[in-house]
This record gives C-alpha cells, sequence and structure tokens, in this order.
C-alpha cells in the first residue's frame, strides 16, 4: 500500500487538485471521502464531476443518500452520502454493494459508517479545514 500523499489547496485550486486526484486514484472507482461537517467533501465532489463532464447540477444526497450522475463517455457517478445511517444493516439495505460492483465511479461521504462493509480496494482522501478558505487533502489508494 502506498503511503498518503497530500496537498495544501486553496477552495479556487480546487479544480487542479481533482483532475490530480482522478489520476492517482488509477482504476480505483470506489473513493471514500473522510472529513468534518463542512470541511469541503461535497464541494470537491462537485468539481471531480465537473472534471468528468457532469453538467447537472451536484448537491448533497444527505437525505435521499444516493445521488446518480451521467458523465461523460457514458460513463456515472454515484454520489452517496451515510451521514443519517447508523448501522452496517442500513448499508446493506439501501443496495450500496450494487453501487460499488458498478464499476462506475462510487463518492462516499462519512465512509466510517460502512464497518466491515469498506471495500478492500479503494481511494482514500481526507480533507482537513486550514482555515476558511484552504484546505489540507491527503490521499491514498489501498
Amino acid at each position: 500500500m502506498p503511503a498518503a500523499a497530500g496537498k495544501d489547496i486553496s477552495l479556487t485550486g480546487l479544480d487542479s487538485v481533482s483532475t490530480e486526484l482522478l489520476e492517482q486514484a488509477g482504476s480505483r472507482s470506489i473513493w471514500l471521502l473522510f472529513g468534518e461537517m463542512g470541511s469541503g467533501k461535497t464541494t470537491l465532489v462537485k468539481s471531480i464531476g465537473k472534471q468528468l463532464g457532469v453538467s447537472e447540477t451536484m448537491s448533497s444526497p444527505t437525505f435521499s443518500l444516493v445521488n446518480e450522475y451521467p458523465a461523460s463517455g457514458g460513463r456515472r457517478i454515484y454520489h452517496v452520502d451515510l451521514y443519517r445511517l447508523k448501522t452496517e444493516r442500513e448499508v446493506v439495505e439501501i443496495g450500496l454493494e450494487e453501487y460499488f460492483n458498478s464499476g462506475q465511479l462510487c463518492l462516499v461521504e462519512w465512509p466510517d459508517r460502512l464497518g466491515r462493509l469498506t471495500p478492500s480496494e479503494h481511494f482514500k482522501v481526507k480533507i482537513t479545514p486550514a482555515d476558511d478558505l484552504h484546505r489540507k487533502i491527503e490521499f491514498q489508494q489501498t
């Protein structure tokens, strides 16, 4: 497993970081996005969607749990927010394994809710606020 790499970025430089993350993730289609409430996870997802040609307005799936977006080249992006889930059983009930097995990009916020259901191969991204306009982003393939 490669060591984690990181970057300090301003929110205005998010698109270039999204492009770099897409390159660093390689073939990993499951991304686990860690960060406290308000750290910028959904903002990062929107930037990734933009890089992949999503033309729809992307929003947090806090209440729907999963939002699906068409991307360029016939690809799909699944944006998952597990914040409201409390048990692994709830994760199973929303059919998350089907999304994971689709081969499409799955961007998962609050992945700590996955517990034992965490896929062994994933791309981990941790976002830590430095101040109102800057974030530290660390990433690692597993």
